[in-house]
């Protein structure tokens, strides 16, 4: 039978200070030695995103805050609205008036009693108008922030009546019910690693072990430390993980 040994290789140098619970049961290492290096692991959402403004203007409704969950959908961010609605009441009259103007012309053309140029001229107008209507109805739907994902805010960077520029970032959000571990293992593990092998993360904020299992590797190799970022997920995730929570992660290597 062969024999299995676990350890562990550094995520981040900033981490490898981090303490590890007296609690926590993790997989006993002492028989290794110590110059075992540690594999730091963190919990990250798979889908995250910093929602930011289309629009300059001002914000007249803030629908969460900080922490609070949506749905899929929901509107998050009001701007006011009144000058776009204007600028689109005042495009659908042009819009109107070019309609009729063009359909005078093209009844007028089968009388003959209108130029080609004139009916071309008047059915140009009215592209003209629809698209300038089409742009201030794009405006106007913008001045609403949907969610584009069901999840939780992270963080807020605007508040109730600022006014904003176009491009301003608005809030932070992320989905905390699709999240996954992320690892640096050595290169030298694609002999065996693969997705689908299973090791356990021990969680700092929790001091807990959890069963976790491979998903998918990087594309590339760091070839300066020689490593490759893999990523897991857990097996049965508990709603007291949240993103953001490190650890370190065990593997069974083979010899």
């Amino acid at each position: 039978m062969r024999k299995v040994r676990w350890f562990a290789y550094p995520l981040a140098a900033a981490l490898l200070t981090a303490a590890i619970p007296a609690s926590a049961q993790v997989p006993d290492t002492s028989g290794l030695g110590s110059g075992v290096p540690e594999i730091r692991a963190q919990i990250s959402p798979r889908r995250s995103t910093m929602l930011a403004s289309e629009l300059p203007g001002k914000i007249d409704d803030l629908t969460v805050r900080e922490g609070e969950r949506f749905k899929e959908g929901q509107k998050l961010v009001g701007f006011d609205c009144a000058p776009h609605r204007a600028r689109l009441n005042k495009a659908t009259a042009q819009q109107q008036a070019a309609r009729k103007a063009y359909e005078v012309n093209s009844r007028l053309d089968k009388l003959g009693s209108v130029s080609t140029l004139e009916l071309e001229a008047a059915a140009a107008q009215l592209s003209a108008a629809e698209a300038e209507t089409a742009m201030m109805r794009i405006m106007v739907e913008r001045c609403v922030v949907t969610a584009p994902f069901a999840g939780r805010v992270a963080e807020m960077k605007v508040r109730r009546y600022e006014y904003v520029s176009e491009g301003k970032e608005l809030l932070e959000i992320l989905d905390d019910r699709d999240l996954e571990v992320e690892m640096i293992v050595p290169s030298r593990w694609l002999v065996w690693l693969t997705p689908g092998n299973r090791f356990k993360v021990l969680i700092e904020e929790t001091g807990k072990t959890f069963d976790a299992e491979v998903t998918r590797l990087s594309a590339r190799i760091d070839p300066v430390s020689q490593s490759i970022k893999v990523f897991g997920k857990v097996v049965s995730r508990p709603d007291e993980l949240l993103a953001g929570m490190s650890g370190r992660a065990v593997f069974a290597v083979p010899n």
